[in-house]
């Protein structure tokens, strides 16, 4: 009987016909290693891999924060096996001179999260994939996403229940309208401000994180790379099979990288403000290894320059600079500090010129010229700079301008330094009618990007009338909640809008590539990475240096291009996106 049954049992499974035709396939070839050959001729007949579990724990990146690991584990062929996993990187939006007490209470809420995110992964998120295909990116999505709107409705109720409690409880609630009438009746110089010019803006609040959400997209990402180690390929060609319905693309675009050589940090002594990070853009004409072999001649240069003024770092160093400046004479540009987190030197400037000029010299030095061997961008991080009671931006110390003002000084910064060909958050999100001007101006020679100014269009999904002002490109940020096919749908959008997509490491990375993957796939214009120092960095720009040395000898690397646009000749004031990334829970 036992016989009879095992016999219906493989013949049920057509097991003697494919013994027979995996017999007759292989005799001729007659493989050195024929047990090996039979085990990958039965491959393609056993099951999909499917999600067993998911491991989540708590790490540090590469700026010693705690952020979000996750494994994948996979049933593949009847046994448990761990596929990959992913480490999220963390991304702050306190300032750098925030006070130590608002720093304290960002580390206290990070490690919440991370907790939190932890808890999501090893429980619901591990038994709600569970049995579900690696490579089903869409649908996992659909879940992950269904579940972090659930936990944002939960938040909600709890919100309700306290500000309910609160109302019921008494306490100073009539205190805080007090000082409303009294500002408005005593004040001159509000009035003064309100006859002279129009107000400016009002800063839009921090968009609001829900604890735990990095599980969300740290999970997202695992799956994908998943997906791409389950399928044999790449996981950039991953992506662009996903972002292209699974065709093929016969030709992929590296994006071109903005590497950060100098981080002007906004707390130093020195004047200049308007400057965050100084990143040179290699021509298009050089391959990737060209070019970075290029910026680092530039570093080294730059470095020697900066140690030769005569002061090596040190706190005495400092303390003559800083009597220099106070004697209210031309001081020597400041020595090198130190190597910042994003992997580059760190030093200030008195002034922009001093700074623009220095680079002119570096790059003459080593027989380069500015404008056509190398290009600038500059990230102003404008929302830094602007000073709410004056209502002005600060661009250098204790000198201020207003929207309209550093329009017009970016129209003649260009015009005097036209190897600038990208401006990163030159205005704040909330000055619109100036971006669309700045855009006007400048869209036909420089890429007037948004950063900071892009970080609410994760709320689109819930108020569609939201929309970015109107600018050259966008830096997208692998946080958070963000989910694989949100950047998909995304970057598809901003495509058909002619925006240019910019992929950005945020300030706490960590040793994870998968940005660069994600950046090639989705086809990213830029990648904004950092500095050529710092592991965590240094290991993305080798990625991407061993992604297009694959390209190319596949045949399928073409060359990228650089095209600004000309808003001049458009008739809409401003890009509206449609819906893209889920909307985070509203404080």
């Amino acid at each position: 009987r036992m016989r009879r049954e095992a016999a219906e049992f493989y013949r049920g499974h057509r097991v003697p016909e494919r013994m027979e035709e995996a017999l007759n396939t292989l005799f001729p070839l007659r493989p050195g290693d024929l047990y090996g050959e039979l085990a990958n001729y039965f491959s393609k007949f056993s099951k999909a891999p499917v999600i067993c579990k998911l491991v989540g724990r708590k790490v540090l990146d590469g700026v010693g924060q705690p952020t979000l690991e996750v494994e994948i584990y996979c049933t593949v062929k009847n046994y448990e096996k761990r596929i990959c996993s992913t480490v999220m990187a963390s991304h702050s939006q306190i300032p750098e001179n925030a006070l130590p007490e608002t720093t304290e209470a960002d580390e206290k809420e990070r490690n919440y999260s991370v907790h939190t995110a932890v808890e999501w992964v090893n429980e619901s998120l591990s038994t709600m994939l569970r049995d579900l295909e690696s490579t089903d990116q869409c649908q996992a999505d659909r879940m992950l996403g269904e579940y972090f709107a659930n936990k944002v409705e939960e938040r909600k109720e709890i919100q309700k229940r306290e500000e309910e409690a609160a109302k019921v409880t008494p306490g100073p609630a009539s205190c805080p309208p007090t000082p409303i009438p009294k500002q408005k009746k005593g004040g001159k110089p509000v009035k003064k401000v309100l006859v002279e010019e129009s107000p400016i803006p009002p800063a839009e609040p921090a968009e609001p994180v829900l604890c735990g959400s990095l599980a969300i997209g740290g999970t997202s990402l695992a799956i994908a790379k998943a997906g791409a180690t389950i399928s044999r390929v790449p996981l950039y060609l991953y992506i662009a099979l996903l972002k292209h319905d699974q065709e093929s693309p016969k030709q992929m675009t590296l994006p071109l990288p903005m590497v950060t050589l100098l981080n002007c940090e906004k707390n130093l002594p020195t004047k200049l403000k308007l400057v965050k990070e100084v990143m040179l853009i290699p021509p298009v004409e050089l391959s990737l290894k060209q070019g970075i072999e290029r910026i680092q001649d530039i570093q080294k240069e730059m470095t020697r320059l900066l140690e030769s003024s005569g002061k090596m770092p040190g706190p005495q160093a400092d303390s003559k600079k800083g009597k220099a400046q106070s004697s209210g004479k031309k001081a020597p540009p400041p020595p090198l500090k130190r190597i910042s987190h994003l992997g580059c030197l760190t030093t200030g400037y008195d002034n922009l010129e001093q700074l623009l000029l220095l680079m002119q010299t570096a790059c003459k030095n080593i027989g380069l010229e500015l404008g056509a061997d190398m290009y600038l961008a500059i990230n102003c991080a404008a929302h830094e700079l602007m000073d709410y009671d004056k209502g002005k931006y600060e661009i250098l110390t204790g000198t201020f301008k207003s929207p309209d003002e550093m329009v017009a000084m970016y129209v003649e910064m260009i015009s005097n330094f036209p190897f600038i060909i990208a401006l990163i958050d030159p205005l704040r999100k909330e000055d619109r009618e100036q971006w669309s001007s700045i855009c006007c101006a400048l869209g036909s020679k420089c890429y007037l990007i948004a950063e900071d100014a892009a970080t609410h269009i994760s709320r689109l999904k819930t108020d569609r009338n939201i929309n970015i002002a109107m600018c050259s490109g966008v830096v997208l940020k692998y946080i958070n909640q963000t989910k694989v096919s949100d950047l998909i749908e995304l970057t598809g959008i901003l495509d058909g809008q002619r925006h240019i997509t910019i992929l950005g490491s945020p300030d706490g990375e960590s040793l994870d590539e998968s940005l660069v993957d994600l950046a090639v796939g989705l086809g990213a214009g830029f990648l904004k990475l950092g500095g050529l120092s710092r592991g965590e960095r240094v290991a993305k720009y080798n990625r991407l240096l061993a992604i297009e040395e694959e390209l190319a000898a596949n045949g399928t690397l073409r060359e990228a291009k650089l095209e600004f646009i000309d808003f001049a000749g458009e008739s809409q004031p401003e890009e509206q996106l449609p819906d893209v990334l889920p909307a985070p829970e509203q404080d």
